[in-house]
């Protein structure tokens, strides 16, 4: 390919370098991308320019400091609700590991294993719509012993728990609450019907009302539109979410998802890029899914708006391996928290 069409091909009409210079310089400014904004540069952009927007803003508004944290399946399986993608509902058979609660000291092995790989945040996540009284009790034991001999700061996955149960995972150490959003409101209703939108919503509010800071995201790649994922990452900022997790499907067979096609890297890329431009302040964090991507697609997101990682594996699949994440990192130019 010639030099002269190489040029052709990264040319951008100048009304399309105007309106992202336009809404760049706004969210430079404070402010942060509308959905519809957002919308427009995504059929009008290219990768590359949306990813130097994005780094530009994370750069300005969150800063070059990478959050890493790691979770713990504390109990899996025989979940009562029927999400599509997961491998731990009972409505499906996926054969996935089935257990109560994980014992005390298994968490503690693990939490030292995180530590050791440098991990400063570390959350018990539970199968099933909400943990049992008897399990909060249990969990906050557990709790109280991870902040009394560890340095970890800790945060909780625990389903659509009340004030009580919430204020009684703070009063036992834990700082923030995960309750992912998953996908748009308007979205939602398609993928699960034995809860909604509006409870996880409900359960993000009563988290805020005692204290704890929130962490909620989603999962692309299930069929939802490019508005769908950045009207939940517009929700969740809304919510008051500090912490925005993107999990990349993996299909788990058994479930209604387990065909699905998966999305391609520009896809996932342009993404988090136009996330960023409308959820300036968050961590926006790789979760699920990211270990079937290529080097050249992760670190193309890590210069185009991420700046937070789950590492070490996650619930019932792998994850990627530690020492080559903070390689990654490292040659990205971020400092690791």
């Amino acid at each position: 390919m010639s030099a002269s069409v190489l040029v052709t091909l990264h040319i951008q009409p100048k009304q399309t370098v105007i309106m992202l210079d336009d809404i760049l310089k706004k969210v430079l400014d404070g402010g942060a991308a509308t959905v519809d904004e957002a919308m427009e540069l995504d059929g009008c952009c290219s990768t590359e320019s949306l990813c130097e927007a994005a780094d530009r803003v994370r750069e300005a508004r969150c800063g070059n400091v990478l959050d890493t944290c790691s979770i713990i399946n504390a109990r899996s399986g025989h979940c009562s609700e029927n999400c599509k993608w997961c491998a731990q509902s009972a409505h499906y058979a996926t054969g996935v590991k089935e257990y109560e609660c994980m014992p005390a000291d298994e968490v503690m092995r693990i939490a030292g294993l995180d530590i050791s790989h440098g991990v400063k945040r570390l959350s018990l996540v539970t199968s099933g719509r909400k943990v049992t009284a008897s399990g909060i009790k249990y969990f906050c034991d557990v709790y109280r012993r991870l902040a009394a001999e560890t340095p970890l700061r800790l945060c909780a996955s625990m389903g659509l728990l009340g004030r009580e149960e919430l204020q009684a995972l703070k009063d036992a150490g834990v700082e923030r609450y995960h309750c992912n959003l998953e996908t748009s409101s308007e979205y939602f209703p398609t993928l699960c019907t034995t809860h909604t939108h509006a409870d996880k919503l409900r359960t993000i509010a009563m988290a805020r009302e005692v204290g704890l800071e929130v962490c909620s995201g989603g999962i692309i790649g299930m069929g939802e539109s490019m508005r769908d994922r950045l009207t939940m990452a517009f929700e969740a900022c809304q919510a008051g979410a500090v912490s925005i997790p993107v999990n990349v499907l993996i299909p788990i067979p058994g479930t209604p998802l387990g065909d699905t096609e998966p999305l391609s890297e520009d896809e996932i890329v342009r993404t988090v890029a136009l996330m960023r431009l409308v959820a300036p302040d968050a961590v926006i964090r790789f979760a699920g899914g990211r270990a079937n991507l290529s080097v050249a697609a992760a670190e193309q997101m890590l210069r185009g708006g991420m700046n937070g990682a789950m590492i070490g594996d996650l619930l019932t699949t792998v994850g990627n391996k530690v020492d080559e994440d903070y390689a990654m990192f490292a040659r990205v130019g971020y400092k690791v928290d």
